[in-house]
């Protein structure tokens, strides 16, 4: 695995220290609740220790297990536990209780479920807007199995923003995404588009697996074709030595170039940068898709 670089080393390393922070504490001693578990923790982003300074925290509903088998995921991979019926409630609860104002809602593939779990994350939705009226919603979802003709119920449950991650170019998708296909995650982002078309879509990339940048710039031009309006991109960081090898770490000017060129093939907003992840600062990036600031714990 290629060593990591000094100046990264040194960004993640006042990301950790931030988590020791008293204003970090009180968002860890809130989650320590178990209302929910985060992604954050789950999946061990580098950047808890800024965002919840802030308050921020993205909620993971559908359980912490995964049926796919992704390489660079520190998702535990299992056999996951029904749905749980109080989920929504506590989802609604945590984000009163954070005082959140933009959620972010990710969950596992659950492949096991009929729906690939589309009904629950309506339900999730509608009650945290029921309970917390001025939140605005983001669901990063998978892509649901390919049954699209579940997607209509997702959209009407009034989420600002619809997320998928095409996660990294098509060359690498047998290599590090095993169960998920290219085409199918291009088709939900575009179907979503179809049935409401203003709505707000979003897509992640990560960085270092090996892509080229060319490769990167086709994948860019897909996610455009298919509507997406908004771009996070960040470098892979492997959760261990067990996990998909890092093959490089581009340069920080690296990422404001490929940010510009995504703007320039019209996207509304691009998130980039080492640490960025699909969840950071998502409030402010989707201020740039509607060309106004909306509320976030930010500040």
């Amino acid at each position: 695995m290629k060593e990591i670089p000094k100046w990264l080393k040194e960004i993640v390393a006042k990301n950790k220290a931030a988590y020791y922070t008293d204003a970090a504490k009180k968002t860890q001693n809130e989650l320590n609740l178990k209302l929910l578990p985060t992604v954050c923790q789950e999946a061990r982003c580098p950047n808890r220790g800024e965002c919840f300074c802030h308050g921020e925290a993205t909620i993971m509903i559908l359980g912490s297990l995964c049926t796919r088998a992704c390489k660079y995921c520190a998702v535990s991979k299992a056999k996951p536990c029904a749905p749980e019926q109080d989920e929504p409630r506590r989802a609604a609860q945590l984000v009163k209780l954070q005082r959140i104002k933009y959620l972010v809602l990710t969950m596992p593939t659950r492949d096991d479920l009929p729906d690939g779990g589309a009904q629950h994350i309506y339900r999730v939705v509608k009650e945290v807007k029921a309970q917390n009226p001025l939140c605005l919603v983001e669901p990063l979802i998978s892509d649901l199995g390919g049954k699209f003709e579940y997607l209509p119920e997702i959209i009407a449950s009034g989420c600002e923003v619809l997320a998928h991650n095409i996660e990294t170019v098509p060359s690498l998708f047998k290599a590090v995404r095993p169960g998920a296909c290219y085409g199918r995650s291009l088709d939900l982002l575009k179907k979503a588009k179809e049935i409401k078309s203003s709505l707000i879509t979003k897509s992640g990339l990560m960085v270092g697996l090996g892509e080229s940048d060319s490769e990167l710039r086709e994948v860019f031009k897909d996610l455009r074709n298919c509507g997406v309006d908004l771009l996070t991109l960040g470098q892979y960081l492997a959760p261990s030595a067990q996990h998909y090898p890092v093959a490089s770490y581009p340069e920080p000017a690296w990422y404001q170039d490929m940010a510009d060129y995504c703007k320039s093939i019209g996207f509304k907003g691009v998130m980039a940068g080492p640490l960025v992840r699909s969840s950071y600062r998502a409030a402010l990036l989707y201020s740039q898709a509607v060309g106004k600031t909306v509320y976030h714990n930010y500040f």
